[in-house]
């Protein structure tokens, strides 16, 4: 099955940011400008909201990082990486008229030279422009730069700042981390990116529970067995072995990103859709979470991991995790969230699948067995579909039972091209001020209390083959139930 609509926004050009709001005039600050996320995401970022009509009328980017570029050098930098890392590249849109808000400092020059070109930039603009600073750098460097921040005056309630994960290491990390930048700005200032929360598909999980009177009333542990969140990934971890190695697999992705996305399936319905009710929604979801017990994870590690440069001959860090989550609560009370993430699996796909609880079966003749229907599955994978699993009639003269499937996929239904990938969306929502799918500290916190039993003694690392769906002992983690990828009935040959 697949769903039509009847209107859409226009696609490309200033139109496709019609009916959004457009920001307030913005100096942003990018730290890390020279870095692989400024070139892969948000420099080519920032030049397709120009081109969709969300960036300010008027705006200036002031790039910082160690690479000793001038303005002209920035410049031809951000025409490559769009070139080779944008959705449309150079030639959709204006790249002349980009490039001259450009302008960059580098780290040499001093606190002082970055002062000066902040100004100069507001300055031409508007005096009394907002400011933005976007941390696009490693966590440790988070101290240095707000306290410069601080002394340079650039935190004033026109100011925000955008901080990239990971959150802390552990829970006293987290709080310090946290009180550390409130020594220079209030929470309301500060935007704590997860960019699996902008995706389209991500937050089609609110809009189909709250926009739809078919699925909210079943949402609960009456109807639901059990809920899965799997991110499984290809790839190794490359380059990042030095990072890796005193992260893992759970402080990366499950507190990061993964429990995030479980209080989006989880929370109570909000007054409304806006970031203050959104985030007291997130927090009570993250209060009833149970603390994770080491019984509740099982930990892998794929084969050859240890020979990586950077990584110890004996290393116990985990590039596998799956874990078991509940929730005391009304709603969720004894129904189990399953949390599975890990590199060099067999597939990259991003998921959270509801599965409901399987009706009586008797009246129907023969074995019927569950296989996967009554699941309820999101994709998120850019650019995202919902899928509904079910039994079905088979045709013939007997009352047989097959799987079936009905899929909404945004590419049949909605123009793609005016789909904002995250980071274009979060970079908007926190140029206008909207908090909704940022975090908030105290939810941050939260989580790693809960995660530190598990962390504090976690389980051993177990062995798994590349190109695997991980360690067997994940499948007694989950039982009864299956995992829905990596089993026979993942629904795959209904495609």
């Amino acid at each position: 099955m697949s769903t039509t609509a009847e209107t859409e926004l226009p696609a490309g050009g200033g139109d496709a940011g019609k009916g959004a709001e457009r920001p307030d005039p913005h100096v942003i600050v990018l730290f890390g400008a020279g870095g692989d996320l400024a070139g892969r995401k948000l420099i080519p970022g920032f030049f397709h909201l120009q081109n969709a009509g969300l960036l300010p009328r008027e705006w200036r980017i002031v790039g910082t990082a160690e690479q000793s570029y001038d303005d002209e050098g920035f410049r031809s930098h951000a025409r490559d990486v769009i070139d080779e890392f944008g959705r449309a590249g150079i030639g959709e849109g204006d790249f002349e008229g980009f490039s001259r808000r450009l302008s960059y400092v580098p780290v040499s020059a001093g606190t002082e030279a970055l002062g000066e070109k902040v100004a100069e930039a507001r300055k031409e603009i508007d005096g009394d422009s907002r400011l933005l600073h976007y941390l696009a750098v490693p966590p440790p460097a988070f101290g240095a730069i707000t306290e410069t921040l601080g002394k340079l005056d650039l935190c004033g309630p026109e100011a925000r700042v955008i901080m990239e994960k990971p959150f802390g290491h552990d829970y006293d990390s987290a709080v310090a981390l946290n009180a550390l930048i409130h020594e220079v700005f209030d929470e309301d200032q500060i935007f704590r990116i997860d960019h699996y929360l902008g995706k389209e598909a991500v937050q089609n999980v609110l809009a189909l529970r709250f926009a739809n009177g078919l699925y909210e009333p079943i949402w609960n542990r009456n109807n639901v067995d059990y809920v899965q969140i799997d991110v499984p990934e290809t790839l190794s971890v490359g380059t990042r072995a030095g990072f890796y190695e005193g992260t893992g697999a759970y402080r990366d992705i499950i507190v990061t990103h993964l429990l995030q996305l479980l209080s989006f399936v989880a929370m109570e319905p909000p007054a409304s859709l806006t970031g203050d009710r959104l985030a007291v929604e997130k927090t009570k979801v993250f209060d009833a979470i149970k603390p994770i017990q080491p019984g509740d994870m099982v930990r892998g590690q794929y084969e050859g991991y240890r020979d990586i440069d950077g990584v110890a001959p004996d290393s116990d860090t985990e590039t596998f995790v799956a874990v078991k989550v509940e929730i005391d609560n009304w709603r969720w009370a004894g129904v189990p969230f399953y949390l599975r993430t890990g590199k060099c699996m067999k597939e990259s796909r991003h998921l959270v699948a509801l599965d409901f609880r399987e009706p009586p079966m008797r009246m129907f003749p023969g074995e019927v067995t569950h296989h996967g229907a009554n699941q309820l599955v999101f994709e998120f994978s850019e650019p995202g579909s919902i899928t509904a699993d079910f039994q079905a009639k088979r045709p013939g003269p007997t009352m047989e039972l097959g799987p079936a499937r009905m899929t909404f996929r945004y590419e049949e239904s909605f123009c793609a091209e005016n789909q904002l990938e995250a980071y274009e969306r979060l970079i908007h929502d926190a140029m206008i001020g909207d908090s909704t799918l940022f975090t908030r500290a105290d939810g941050i916190e939260r989580l790693w209390e809960v995660s530190m039993p598990a962390l504090d003694d976690p389980p051993p690392v177990i062995p798994y083959e590349q190109g695997s769906w991980g360690p067997e002992e994940q499948n007694e983690l989950i039982a009864p139930f299956d995992w829905r990828l990596g089993s026979e009935h993942d629904g795959s040959n209904l495609e």
